[in-house]
């Protein structure tokens, strides 16, 4: 589950909207890209803007109940407000997790449907959408969701980011490489997308490319200063393993031994 930024068009790629998400240790550490909750506030007239602002920063406070009364209002005041469903969905879906509450993770479910239901293709909704069906122990239907996804959206880079974290969690790191793979060459400027890339490359022991994917990431987005830290831990572990190699070299240069006596039969 993710939570939208002020500026909704930040997200993609290495905005700065990432996930509230709610990930069992590997899951978490699988991602590199999650950050701290932040909520939608786009809509379509004013009023519905400031209330998602204000639902936004009450989310940040931690005040999740107030948070959800602003939200309430976006959908009651513009009931076709998609940002507005997914923001009541990011926030109940927050609760649900927090208060283990079946009756919540429902309740969110439906939200996030009504979201899609308004725009078919809003990638923070099927991205929490996601994370909820594998939540609540459905990855079947989290797959399927992202498949139906990505094709009804053929050159579309996001679906295929999240195809990689889906197929990632499953394990098979080699399937979610050629998703990423395909995402940056449908949207090179994605830069969510190469920093995905990055870290799986990073994982699999691909140091070099790996630090050329965090640098096209970090140059499509320079906001974020977690990716501009990778890059210079790579450098620095890059530059020590040459390091370690040139040692390494130069001590193996063989001496010269004396010549061999022989023996005579």
């Amino acid at each position: 589950m993710t939570f939208q930024s002020e500026q909704k068009a930040t997200h993609q790629g290495g905005g700065s909207c990432s996930g509230c998400r709610f990930f069992t240790r590997r899951r978490a550490a699988i991602l590199l890209l999650a950050l701290l909750p932040v909520l939608s506030s786009a809509g379509c007239s004013w009023t519905a803007s400031g209330k998602n602002v204000l639902g936004a920063q009450l989310h940040q406070q931690g005040q999740y109940t107030a948070a959800l009364q602003q939200f309430q209002q976006v959908v009651a005041e513009d009931p076709s407000n998609p940002d507005g469903y997914y923001n009541l969905a990011a926030t109940t879906h927050r609760l649900a997790s927090q208060r283990n509450d079946e009756t919540l993770f429902r309740n969110a479910e439906a939200l996030y449907n009504q979201c899609l239901d308004h725009d078919p293709n809003h990638i923070e909704c099927h991205r929490g959408l996601a994370v909820l069906l594998m939540d609540t122990g459905r990855p079947d239907r989290a797959f399927a969701l992202v498949k139906n996804w990505a094709s009804n959206h053929p050159t579309a880079s996001e679906p295929r980011v999240e195809l990689a974290r889906l197929y990632e969690e499953a394990g098979e790191s080699q399937t979610a490489l050629k998703y990423l793979e395909d995402a940056v060459q449908l949207d090179a400027n994605n830069s969510r997308a190469w920093l995905a890339l990055a870290r799986l490359r990073e994982t699999d022991g691909d140091l070099p490319q790996a630090l050329q994917n965090y640098q096209r990431a970090l140059a499509l987005n320079n906001t974020q200063p977690m990716i501009a830290e990778r890059v210079a831990a790579l450098s620095r572990q890059i530059n020590s393993n040459l390091d370690a190699a040139r040692t390494n070299a130069n001590s193996q240069i063989a001496t010269p031994l004396p010549y061999p006596t022989t023996s005579r039969y």
